[in-house]
């Protein structure tokens, strides 16, 4: 499992409170799909896509 920091924690919390049809039930849960990948960079699917998350809290498809 990947350590997150605390702009990557508040940036995958931001995704998870938009709304979407295929949210899961909770916010950890939802953290827990992640994956570590491109060095500190955070992957994360959402809404059909993967977003990245790099260790700044910086966001992209």
């Amino acid at each position: 499992m990947h350590v997150f920091t605390r702009a990557q924690r508040e940036a995958c919390f931001k995704l998870y409170q938009r709304d979407w049809s295929s949210k899961p039930d909770n916010y950890k849960e939802f953290r827990r799909t992640a994956y570590a990948a491109f060095g500190d960079c955070v992957m994360i699917p959402w809404c059909n896509m993967l977003i990245g998350i790099e260790k700044d809290g910086y966001t992209h498809s």
